[in-house]
């Protein structure tokens, strides 16, 4: 899925719903499609101010929540009362997430996928998404932790 086409699928979307695409809805679109790697929606909020944009925190709430609910948006995790979301416009792909600076390192393996479908094809199970999220500490980390102890 590429920007252009998630930016119609949003406006079809919000067609569909009644609502109407305005240019606070399109200005926040546009920031989430141009952010580049994992983001907070406090980033959103920010890189918008940070532009002397009108938009509510409010707008940028419901332009993810929508953008969440058409797939364009993925909620990676939920760690220290925070959010990280991600862009699913790349190929699927897991997490290593340091559970003490915050690192999120992606990967993908293809053994572990493998496993995963030899797994659900034992139970019978149809699966329709997963989401691996591995947490621990990020090399940086453990080596001080390594030099503490």
């Amino acid at each position: 899925m590429n920007k252009s086409f998630a930016k119609k699928e949003f406006k079809k979307f919000i067609k569909e719903k009644g609502l109407k695409f305005t240019s606070q809805r399109e200005k926040v679109l546009d920031e989430i499609l141009n952010t580049k790697g994992h983001f907070e929606i406090e980033d959103i909020v920010q890189k918008i101010k940070n532009k002397n944009v009108n938009v509510s925190r409010a707008t940028v709430y419901r332009t993810l929540n929508i953008l969440k609910e058409i797939g364009i948006v993925t909620e990676v995790i939920k760690f220290n009362n925070k959010t990280i979301y991600e862009i699913s416009l790349k190929e699927h792909h897991d997490h290593l997430i340091c559970t003490n600076c915050g690192k999120i390192i992606e990967f993908q393996e293809k053994e572990i996928e493998e496993l995963q479908d030899k797994i659900c094809e034992i139970y019978g199970f149809k699966p329709t998404f997963h989401r691996l999220e591995i947490f621990g500490l990020c090399k940086d980390c453990a080596s001080k932790e390594d030099i503490i102890q």
